[in-house]
């Protein structure tokens, strides 16, 4: 797991790949991304926006923002938490995502949430030492 902590935000993410959706002869991996945001400050906050960059193993970079996420703008009390699963494919057998949140304070201050760069493997990617 991964996990990054920006202003009393705790954001954990888990990179889960998904043997059953990808399909390595056609050149295409699936992964699951698990993600947990935890409110362990002492004011409400809201997520707004994500922005994502995500980046395969031949170095191209995808970048991805929208509104909330999966269809939600979720509202964390202190000591509240949101988890969600989402997914994405990559045309190589590993990668990296990187991002972060926009979050509203409830007195109006936004400001940004660091989620943490996480590696997405596949059993179909040589294991390479540095």
């Amino acid at each position: 797991m991964y996990s990054a902590t920006t202003q009393s935000i705790n954001v954990t993410v888990k990179p889960i790949y998904l043997d059953e959706q990808s399909s390595p002869t056609d050149g295409h991996y699936v992964w699951a991304y698990q993600v947990t945001i935890e409110n362990a400050g002492f004011e409400t906050v809201q997520l707004l926006n994500r922005h994502w960059r995500i980046t395969d193993s031949m170095g191209r970079m995808q970048e991805v923002r929208g509104a909330g996420v999966v269809g939600e703008q979720p509202t964390l009390e202190p000591g509240e938490s949101f988890e969600y699963t989402s997914g994405t494919p990559l045309t190589t057998p590993s990668g990296i995502m990187v991002g972060s949140y926009e979050m509203e304070s409830a007195d109006g201050r936004r400001f940004d949430v660091e989620i943490p760069a996480f590696s997405l493997d596949s059993p179909h990617q040589p294991v390479q030492l540095n």
